[in-house]
């Protein structure tokens, strides 16, 4: 009687392989994800012989610390400001106000701006700066 035991070969199992391409995977679609835009909605749109093209336009309105206010950087008055606002408005059909303000100036200033901005009823977009 043989009471040794007998040797058995073991399975194993190389994985180093698999995590490579799992790493590579993960990459991929980490990046993948960063370029797509998920708001973005494509459309075809019907086409018209008689179309006619809405003219948009926009104005920038700066305002600087020493509350000095330009008009597509022309200096004005505020008081100027609507009435050369009311004169855009009527040779465009649909007029937007980019707003640049100093961060140092007071709300009040920049209220008034909008006051006559919403006086007009054109639409009013306050710019940013990225963090």
């Amino acid at each position: 009687m043989n009471l040794r035991r007998r040797k058995r070969p073991t399975a194993e199992v190389h994985s180093s392989a698999m995590n490579d391409i799992m790493f590579f995977l993960m990459l991929f679609f980490l990046i993948a994800s960063t370029v797509t835009n998920p708001n973005v909605i494509k459309l075809l749109l019907p086409r018209s012989d008689s179309g006619q093209s809405v003219s948009k336009k926009t104005v920038t309105v700066t305002v600087t610390k020493d509350l000095e206010y330009f008009l597509d950087k022309q200096q004005i008055q505020l008081e100027e400001l609507q009435p050369r606002l009311g004169g855009l408005q009527q040779q465009v059909q649909e007029l937007t106000i980019v707003l640049h303000v100093d961060r140092t100036v007071a709300i009040q200033d920049v209220v008034q701006v909008m006051d006559i901005a919403n006086k007009l009823g054109i639409k009013l977009v306050l710019a940013t700066e990225n963090k």
